[in-house]
């Protein structure tokens, strides 16, 4: 098999440094081939800036491009579901952006259309892929802090200016934009083990969506994961694993880490420099999971092993029961309660 031949849906801001990311990967493995976007003048800025040899005004005619092996969706959050659905029905294999779905049920409803059209389907929480998270995971496998006891993670940063972070119609929240990363690793640390009980407390926007959420997950064997996310202020952004042999400290950053401390001793995981300025932090890193993906077509895998469809369901479910307790709701709950 010759390079992945990447298509692109959605030019905004993860779009650009999903593929400022993919110009770090040798370009005999990986290939964009097309970029869509309602806008088909924003679509052909974007082919002209990223070398992109064809440009649509829509995301059926990405669907159809015979060219194509997988879609990388970048659009708002209410629309991953449609937007998921009209690629896989149209067989193509999707990496869509986090969090995949609104609710645990929209989850659900890709997860079977992908298992359904037998095409590779997953969820972007590129965290799982960088280097310095897949030495934590050999780590935890080896024992190297002992059993994992607490799990603490905090993730804020001020948001409440930007649209798509607090309008509900936007899917806005800090739980689905950040706090999602606290969870998936916490889900990640205790091995996808679905927590004994959940606990939230928060603070809400005047629009209705969250603003400030702490969160714990009790597991098994009193074993705790204890969680913040805030769009209000700037954190210090840190998480640790805290075991009973030791420690691995995930300094600022977490969600995209290049440095951990165990049990004191400093590791670094340096990233290539991007070509072009870009939007978020460390975003070279998304090269990761692209590579990760490719990995995973040329097995012929339909999921991750490494995040797994069932992980998806379970980080949705858990940000679900948060939302429920902290009384988010979006119009996209009550579409499921009707079905």
């Amino acid at each position: 098999m010759g390079a992945t031949r990447w298509g692109i849906c959605s030019a905004g801001k993860i779009a650009h440094d999903f593929l400022i990311a993919l110009k770090t990967l040798p370009p005999e493995d990986h290939q964009v081939v097309a970029i869509a976007s309602r806008d088909l003048s924003r679509a052909q800025e974007y082919a002209k800036i990223h070398g992109i040899p064809k440009a649509y005004g829509s995301y059926a005619e990405l669907a159809e491009d015979p060219d194509v092996d997988i879609v990388h969706i970048g659009v708002v959050n209410p629309y991953h579901l449609p937007t998921t659905l009209l690629f896989i029905e149209a067989k193509k294999n999707v990496l869509c952006e986090k969090p995949m779905g609104m609710n645990v049920a929209e989850v659900k409803t890709m997860v079977q259309a992908a298992q359904q059209h037998q095409v590779f389907f997953m969820e972007g929480y590129w965290t799982r892929f960088f280097p310095a998270t897949e030495r934590i995971r050999s780590l935890l496998s080896q024992g190297s802090v002992g059993d994992v006891m607490v799990f603490h993670a905090e993730f804020g940063s001020p948001q409440l200016t930007i649209p798509r972070c607090v309008e509900k119609e936007l899917g806005g929240g800090g739980l689905l934009d950040i706090g999602g990363y606290c969870i998936q690793f916490a889900c990640m640390i205790f091995n996808g083990e679905e927590p004994e009980s959940i606990t939230a407390s928060g603070f809400l926007h005047d629009t209705g969506v969250d603003k400030t959420v702490s969160i714990i997950l009790n597991y098994s064997g009193q074993r705790q994961a204890a969680l913040t996310c805030t769009m209000t202020a700037k954190m210090p952004n840190r998480a640790s694993i805290n075991g009973t042999k030791g420690m691995i400290e995930i300094p600022s950053t977490f969600w995209c880490p290049t440095e951990l401390f165990v049990n004191g001793q400093s590791e670094k995981f340096l990233l290539p420099p991007p070509s072009l300025k870009m939007h978020f932090t460390n975003s070279t890193g998304l090269r990761y999971e692209a590579e990760h993906v490719r990995q995973c077509l040329l097995k012929g895998l339909k999921e991750s092993p490494v995040l797994t469809h069932q992980d998806s369901l379970l980080i949705s479910s858990i940000l679900d029961e948060v939302r429920k307790q902290v009384g988010v709701s979006y119009p996209q709950d009550k579409a499921q309660l009707q079905h």
